[in-house]
């Protein structure tokens, strides 16, 4: 995502913030009375119009029903979530990164997107997307490395992924660019900013083996999961299911090597990369 586009996109997400603050009093509300009709806290309507959170399609949907503007917040979600460089789908996520202060990643199949450089984020997008043009996937790239732009920041919020072993041994955009990739996250465990966690082919049948998980957690809100499949994702944040997944991901946290052990093995597999791209 170019830097323009971004600030551009955050100015209507602003505008966005200020026509409901201004339809919201017109109508008498406050922001608790609000929140209570279109069922979301006050404090959520209050990080609406601060454009701090985005809302989900369906709560634009409510609030143009109960302030009665006849189809304008649904129309104007349509046109930023459009104009966005994620799907639909995973643009709440995207926003609730920003917004955690704890994030665990289980990665079984590829490096999480917060994690990936360049080389490996522009060989994922060609994968899916071969005949797409390459301003195309350089606009996704970008938005890719924008989104693990939070890891580096003072305010990062605490990241621990558990990758499977497959992760690592994988040659996602040549032998060159896996190698760089695994350095970058030795890089960023060694400057203390992520966790990492290697769950090894050793370790046997585990649950959610083949599925992502995401846990995100927040100062002021309850814990939400997201996993995804190939074309679509999901959040779930019911209080049964979360306390579930946050089970299972302690079991995974159980059965992988230590911090203080995966990182040799990270190193080990960067230069088995390096060793093979340097005889090509």
């Amino acid at each position: 995502m170019a830097k323009g586009a971004h600030g551009s996109r955050q100015a209507a997400w602003e505008f966005f913030g200020t026509e409901l603050k201004r339809r919201r009093e017109n109508a008498g509300l406050t922001q608790v009375d609000l929140g209570a009709r279109v069922f979301v806290s006050g404090g959520y309507i209050g990080q609406f119009e601060q454009a701090i959170r985005k809302p989900q399609l369906d709560v634009a949907q409510r609030i143009d029903d109960v302030l009665q503007t006849e189809g304008f917040f649904e129309r104007l979600w349509q046109k930023l979530i459009k104009d966005s460089p994620f799907a639909a789908w995973f643009q709440a996520v995207v926003e609730l990164e920003r917004l955690a202060t704890r994030i665990s990643e289980f990665a079984p199949t590829i490096v999480p997107g917060l994690l990936q450089t360049p080389e490996y984020a522009r060989a994922m997008m060609l994968a899916g997307n071969p005949f797409a043009t390459d301003e195309y996937i350089e606009e996704k790239v970008r938005a890719r490395l924008d989104r693990g732009r939070i890891l580096k920041d003072g305010a990062r919020p605490v990241y621990w992924a558990i990758l499977q072993e497959s992760v690592l041994r994988a040659p996602v955009g040549g032998a060159a660019a896996m190698a760089k990739q695994l350095e970058h996250i030795a890089t960023l465990t060694r400057e203390r900013k992520i966790q990492v966690q290697v769950l090894p082919f050793s370790a046997g049948a585990l649950a959610v083996m083949g599925h992502m998980v995401k846990l995100l957690e927040f100062e002021d809100a309850p814990p939400t999961v997201y996993t995804e499949s190939q074309l679509s994702g999901t959040l779930l944040d019911e209080p049964s299911v979360v306390k579930g997944v946050m089970a299972t991901y302690d079991l995974l946290r159980a059965a992988a090597l230590s911090p203080e052990a995966s990182l040799p093995l990270i190193d080990s597999a960067a230069e088995d990369f390096r060793r093979c791209a340097s005889t090509t």
